[in-house]
């Protein structure tokens, strides 16, 4: 089932992450996969043939995160303003969406990958649905990486909807809303099973952070690279994960 439609007690922030100062690495790591287009068109290609290259993209990085000591990736597939693009577009990347479930299904389960899905599913057509689904049991019972796509996500509109849930708690008299504080809100939210991210990274230059994970991020530490999507590598993920361990996070405290 999809997070999206689960309640439970969440993971509290900064489980399972590196410690304030411990000179670890990130433990998740979000990525905004930006770029694709513009790789495209460079080549005088279009768009659809830059998502394409930028699916393949994401194999390599799922497969580098082990042994970069990072348990938990989430990328950014599709966004809840996504739906603006031209209509070829948009077709294309559902076409590519199911392809791509499809192809690597048996792959993410054999390399023990866990998969999840955030963002509302009800914009979305039934077979990818039904792959979406599909692919959630078949690593259900994997603990290697934690590979979360955010399809037809916005973080605006998840907080509304896990308002809108805790709303209905309030006024069915499951909840107290005298005890609401913020940790409740967490446990509505669609990533609530996850450590919220340590490192969130944004490719091909853009420095803004696209309504992705926006209650989740308050305290991650952000990169905001050149690089575009499709010529990510492995390797800067390294570097940028290095990089995150010399970072003096404090939490807002003060060193004595």
């Amino acid at each position: 089932m999809s997070l999206g439609t689960n309640r439970g007690a969440p993971a509290k922030a900064g489980t399972d992450t590196a410690s304030p100062g411990s000179g670890g690495g990130p433990k998740h790591v979000a990525i905004i996969m930006d770029g694709n287009g513009r790789w495209a068109q460079m080549r005088g290609r279009p768009r659809l043939f830059g998502h394409h290259a930028g699916a393949r993209r994401v194999r390599e990085v799922v497969e580098c995160c082990p042994g970069l000591g990072v348990k938990y990736l989430t990328i950014f597939a599709f966004s809840t303003e996504n739906w603006k693009r031209t209509q070829v577009e948009v077709a294309g990347l559902m076409s590519l969406f199911r392809r791509y479930i499809s192809k690597e299904m048996k792959a993410l389960a054999a390399k023990n990958v866990r998969v999840r899905f955030i963002g509302d599913r009800v914009k979305l057509d039934a077979k990818l649905i039904q792959l979406m689904d599909a692919l959630e049991r078949e690593t259900a019972g994997n603990d290697g990486t934690h590979l979360t796509i955010a399809l037809n996500y916005g973080g605006r509109d998840e907080v509304a909807r896990a308002t809108k849930r805790l709303a209905q708690d309030v006024a069915s008299g499951k909840l107290d809303p005298e005890s609401v504080d913020q940790e409740t809100l967490p446990r509505y939210l669609d990533t609530h099973v996850l450590p919220d991210p340590d490192l969130v990274i944004r490719t091909s230059g853009e420095a803004r952070i696209s309504n992705f994970l926006l209650w989740q991020s308050a305290y991650a530490e952000y990169e905001f690279i050149d690089t575009l999507w499709p010529d990510f590598t492995a390797e800067e993920l390294g570097r940028l994960c290095s990089s995150y361990g010399r970072r003096d996070r404090r939490f807002g405290a003060v060193k004595t």
